[in-house]
């Protein structure tokens, strides 16, 4: 527990984090330190916020998984992670933030590799914050999708074996929400910013396309539900485009949402009054799927 608080309580990376010291508690992914890790400085340390507990909640809840976007070289906490994080709680769904590793220092697969922990983590940790085990859900925006999206399309199985309790637990998500995702790694469809912090200034063509989502979706992908705006400049509309597509020709059960108006990192709109309707609809599908208990 003394851990668990003098994380919570740690001074913010470059002012990005204040978020994330909202939470409960702010504890790192692995206690004796993460694989792939070149150093011991808060940006080495994965860590997972538990936001708030929902009020009357009786029975076992529904999670989710929250992975801010900024390009793998930042983390938008607050409009990307404290907000959706509210929002979550409101229809009685627990809310964790996940910190993962960054560029300059990290690239993949350390990104990936902290949000499979974090999701088992969540699945490892059930009774302890009266979870339903199987009602475990990721939500990403932006670079946040990607991580998001691969998550969803690369996880991995349980492992009843493992030496440490929460890597036996599966890493798949049983849901996933993506806003204006990235998917593909590949030009001319990528967002060049999140390519080169993730895989590097001229990746391997192979790596960049195994990390090109919508070429990875199979019948197993789990339940998605997208939101994009067509005005979107930075990461282009055909990102989720072709996600959509593959979600439809695998089988998968989703909801496409597109807003005409909208520039990219919009959140959940803030005061727009057309933008800020888009909730309404995931709060409408959540409910639908009996993720949401309010």
């Amino acid at each position: 527990m003394a851990l668990m608080i003098l994380i919570a309580l740690a001074c913010p990376i470059q002012g990005q984090l204040s978020a994330l010291d909202q939470g409960i508690a702010r504890i790192p992914l692995w206690a004796e330190g993460a694989p792939l890790a070149v150093g011991k400085e808060e940006s080495d340390i994965p860590t997972i916020t538990v936001w708030k507990k929902p009020e009357n909640s009786k029975q076992p809840l529904a999670a989710v998984v929250i992975c801010p976007g900024g390009g793998y070289g930042g983390l938008a906490t607050d409009h990307e992670g404290k907000d959706p994080a509210e929002f979550l709680t409101g229809l009685g769904i627990q809310a964790f933030i996940l910190r993962y590793r960054l560029a300059q220092k990290y690239q993949h697969p350390a990104p990936i590799l902290d949000c499979q922990r974090a999701i088992r983590w969540v699945r490892a940790n059930a009774k302890t914050y009266n979870l339903d085990s199987d009602k475990i859900g990721i939500w990403g925006f932006s670079a946040g999708g990607h991580l998001a999206s691969t998550a969803s399309t690369q996880f991995t199985s349980s492992n009843p074996e493992a030496k440490d309790p929460i890597d036996r637990p599966s890493s798949r998500p049983n849901f996933s929400i993506l806003c204006y995702p990235v998917i593909s790694m590949e030009p001319p469809i990528t967002h060049n910013g999140s390519r080169k912090n993730l895989l590097g200034p001229n990746p391997d063509p192979e790596l960049a396309k195994s990390l090109s989502n919508h070429l990875r979706v199979t019948a197993n992908t789990p339940p998605t539900f997208i939101f994009h705006t067509r005005e979107d400049k930075a990461v282009i509309i055909q990102n989720s485009d072709l996600y959509a597509e593959s979600l439809k020709k695998a089988g998968v059960e989703h909801e496409f949402i597109i807003f005409d108006k909208g520039a990219h990192g919009v959140g959940l709109g803030g005061k727009d009054p057309v933008l800020s309707l888009w909730p309404k609809k995931l709060e409408k599908w959540l409910k639908s799927h009996h993720f949401a208990t309010q």
